[in-house]
């Protein structure tokens, strides 16, 4: 396996789980869909300055540049928008559940549709990966659900989407194998979308906001952004069925990083069992490569 692939997937993963902490510091100042606002298009315009030193315009792929843009009508801002809804509406524990098998879906497109191959090892290593997430964000003591069970949909569809846009992404890059540009394209276009949603939900493209909301969720937004970028550079160099369930261990680094910056959430039991599933799942999946 690409040793590049595993590492870019991992940074990924690393900065994926980041910026859910980070997130808990962005909401005490401003809503969710204010601080999404806020995150994706700050780090648009990052992309956008970086530009004269990443981007290789000669290397322009029409093709590639259409499945990009079309990646970025729904990742990151429709899949960011439907799980901060999700989050709101059923609670962390079963959004992060059902979100958690966007792999499940990316793995199923990518055998389908890129001629991917996925060995029985490899699938139940993805299936012990999955497992070792539920453990992790299960929070015992819940009170009983109160919400109709067709909110499933929303944390459902953003993993559906999420694996959608990892199959779609790998075939753009097979065109055109520039993880910047597809992070560029993807993200120019979202940024449009969540300004969008923004008028929707508040009513305004003007959404009150605050220097502390502001600063908090720029830093979401450059964690999110690397995050976006790194997966799409190891999907420049492994298959969807090794980089998804790899990139979607994060809630193993927010576990870490949380125990640091949010002391009250410590290492509990339950969760070092849920992290070494996770990790006996990645170790099988690398070796079934």
């Amino acid at each position: 396996m690409n040793t590049a692939c595993i590492t870019f997937a991992l940074i990924s993963s690393a900065c994926f789980g980041l910026a859910l902490i980070v997130t808990q510091f962005g909401l005490r100042h401003v809503p969710a869909v204010a601080g999404a606002f806020i995150a994706i298009p700050c780090m648009t315009v990052l992309f956008w300055v970086l530009c004269p030193v990443f981007l290789d315009i000669g290397e322009w792929h029409l093709k590639a540049g259409v499945i990009f843009a079309v990646v970025g009508l729904f990742f990151p801002a429709v899949v960011t928008l439907l799980t901060y809804e999700a989050n709101q509406r059923i609670g962390p524990m079963a959004a992060g559940a059902v979100g958690s098998t966007a792999p499940l879906f990316a793995a199923a497109i990518a055998v389908l549709f890129l001629g991917e191959r996925l060995s029985v090892l490899g699938t139940l290593a993805i299936l012990a990966i999955l497992a070792g997430i539920v453990v992790i964000g299960w929070q015992p003591g819940e009170p009983a659900q109160r919400w109709p069970s067709r909110l499933l949909l929303l944390p459902l569809t953003a993993a559906a989407l999420r694996g959608l846009a990892h199959a779609l992404i790998k075939l753009g890059l097979m065109l055109w194998p520039s993880a910047f540009a597809a992070s560029l394209i993807g993200y120019t276009v979202s940024t449009a979308v969540v300004a969008g949603g923004a008028r929707l939900k508040l009513g305004t493209l003007r959404p009150r906001l605050n220097a502390k909301g502001m600063l908090w969720f720029s830093l979401v937004g450059l964690c999110n952004g690397l995050a976006v970028l790194t997966m799409y550079a190891a999907l420049n160099y492994g298959p969807v069925t090794v980089v998804s369930p790899i990139v979607a261990t994060y809630p193993l680094f927010t576990l870490v990083f949380g125990t640091v910056l949010l002391p009250r959430h410590g290492l509990t039991r339950q969760a070092g069992a849920g992290v070494v599933l996770t990790v006996a799942g990645v170790v099988g999946l690398l070796v079934a490569r």
